[in-house]
């Protein structure tokens, strides 16, 4: 019989991203299909559905879960537009004419996806979902290909090369790696770099413990930490796009952190932009550097009784 948790198994067999294998999206589904928990996935079928009187009704009338009508947005927006995307749904087939906002716009479940939806079940499952795949592709795969192709990459030396989420915090980031460090750090070792999805993207764990530094759960290194062995120098650089340039505060917990490390530590606060550091200036702290993505030949060095070294 047709229940929720088959829908949702369905649409994952689809190829349909995580967030839209969730129980509404696992309704609808069973809404789109005209079925009631009696009746098998053969007798799936395909019709005019709306998204109140037709999904939310059939919803609340055959599976007795009732969502408020201010949802009406969220099985749109979170819901069908992906089953559009996905060739799972249809938008206005019965009158691909309609104008925009129309008040007959409607959905119904798509002719593909509806012959793979009558075979679940039974020995034709495995070949009716493998060609809906082969032949109107997988969300979900699409999803990841797009967000890999906006992933940021940043080259870390001997070749090796990175990918940072995107934004423009990570952007900042790349450019600390690729312009700052060439220029300010030549030859510089990346020890660690951070990213705003996944805080550990790259740690040279073996080389900060053999500094001294041993981090934990509780422990924020910078965002980047270089380490210019020739030198025996340690830059702790902070990406500041909207909050976070090395304050007093930061440079006692990292001298906190960095106890038991006998390297000279130079605190870099970096910005994309002078926008950004004038946003910031007040709470920078004293004998440390200021390094701007927009000018990348400079650095400010705010007082202090040397340029660019470790603190004294």
């Amino acid at each position: 019989m047709a229940t929720i948790e088959e829908a949702q198994e369905i649409l994952e067999a689809l190829g349909m991203p995580t967030a839209q294998t969730n129980k509404m999206s696992g309704l609808t589904l069973l809404a789109l299909c005209g079925l009631t928990p009696n009746e098998p996935w053969s007798d799936a079928s395909r019709k005019r559905c709306t998204v109140t009187k037709s999904i939310m009704s059939h919803v609340k009338d055959h599976y007795g879960i009732e969502y408020a009508p201010n949802t009406r947005e969220t099985f749109r927006r979170q819901v069908l537009h992906q089953f559009i995307q996905g060739r799972v749904a249809d938008y206005n087939p019965f009158e691909p004419d309609l104008p925009t906002n129309s008040p007959r716009a409607h959905y119904a479940v798509a002719k593909a996806a509806l012959r793979a939806v009558q075979a679940y079940g039974g020995d034709g499952w495995p070949n009716a979902t493998a060609k809906f795949r082969s032949e109107q592709g997988s969300l979900q795969e699409r999803y990841a290909r797009d967000r890999d192709r906006a992933m940021i990459p940043v080259a870390v030396g001997d070749g090796n090369e990175l990918r940072l989420s995107p934004g423009r915090h990570n952007e900042l980031q790349k450019a600390i790696v690729e312009q700052f460090a060439p220029r300010f750090a030549p030859g510089a070792q990346l020890l660690y770099l951070g990213d705003t999805a996944k805080k550990d993207l790259f740690v040279d764990g073996l080389t900060l413990q053999r500094l001294g530094i041993f981090i934990n759960d509780h422990d924020k290194l910078p965002d980047v930490v270089l380490y210019d062995a020739e030198r025996n120098w340690l830059f702790l650089v902070e990406a500041v796009t909207s909050h976070g340039p090395v304050s007093p505060k930061r440079v006692l917990e990292l001298e906190e952190m960095l106890a038991a490390c006998p390297v000279g530590t130079v605190y870099v606060s970096a910005f994309p932009d002078f926008r950004e550091f004038q946003r910031h200036i007040k709470h920078i702290s004293w004998e440390t550097e200021v390094w701007v993505g927009e000018v990348p030949d400079h650095m400010i060095h705010f007082d202090g009784d040397r340029f660019l070294g470790p603190r004294t």
